[in-house]
């Protein structure tokens, strides 16, 4: 059974909502999947992303703002009996499924990547551009980069071993992602995390799993799709072999396999 939310207010069931798309919506206007009539809660208060059989919450700079469990969030990673708030609504997170639940920790901010520029001298602060609400945890997420800013990045190997799928019970190995474009080519991202989302919020954002059978790339985030190896990606999640080429947000970059 897919996850679900149920909506009541002051102890009485109104609807059931079954987390049966990628990426739902949570507001007053019609257009949201989940609907709350209701003047504190923002036109889109809300968004919910679900990955297999993971969700994930995140706040959409509402003005009331969202709490789970008694406590405000901005992103949250929602576990089985999690109570969301917005107003005086609440929201309860059920999923019967048995699937891995990502803790919260392993959630990586989202890493805002800009299109290259005309001019390629810029300094390397320039290379990651956050924007907005996500200035203060871009900037954490690409805090590996400014780390590993004055050390020379070793070029993959020219003639790669043909990429081996993981077997079943085996460790999943590390893997990094290299910037092949724009700015901040030549810097890596170590995916040390379960989840790591890359993009632009509000333009095009990706999300890398990392799960027990390998890496997996989905689209969550934007009217155009990431493509792979040259291939447009759809809404399915897609799994990574090593050194394949993303392109998301008009930066291409390389995904291999460290070890």
């Amino acid at each position: 059974m897919a996850a679900k939310l149920i909506l009541s207010m002051e102890g009485v069931v109104l609807k059931e909502y079954v987390l049966n798309k990628e990426r739902m919506t949570i507001g007053r206007k019609p257009h949201n999947d989940v609907v709350i009539d209701n003047l504190a809660v923002s036109g889109e208060h809300a968004v919910i992303v679900t990955i297999l059989n993971d969700s994930f919450l995140e706040d959409l700079d509402s003005t009331n703002g969202v709490v789970v469990n008694g406590v405000a969030i901005k992103k949250h990673f929602l576990q089985p009996n999690d109570v969301i708030e917005i107003g005086k609504y609440k929201l309860k997170y059920m999923n019967d499924q048995h699937g891995q639940q990502v803790p919260a920790e392993d959630f990586e901010r989202t890493m805002v990547l800009r299109a290259p520029v005309s001019k390629p001298h810029l300094p390397p602060a320039a290379a990651v551009e956050a924007g907005g609400r996500t200035s203060a945890a871009s900037h954490e997420a690409t805090g590996a980069y400014a780390a590993q800013a004055p050390q020379p990045i070793a070029p993959p190997p020219i003639q790669p071993a043909p990429a081996v799928p993981p077997q079943p019970g085996a460790a999943i190995p590390l893997a990094a992602l290299q910037i092949l474009s724009g700015p901040n080519a030549g810097r890596e991202l170590d995916l040390v995390k379960n989840l790591t989302t890359l993009g632009k919020p509000g333009v095009q954002v990706a999300v890398l799993t990392r799960r027990p059978h390998g890496y997996f790339i989905t689209h969550v985030e934007g009217s155009n799709y990431p493509s792979l190896n040259g291939k447009v990606l759809n809404e399915q999640p897609h799994q990574l072999s090593n050194h394949d080429i993303i392109e998301l947000a008009g930066v291409k970059m390389e995904f291999y396999l460290k070890d």
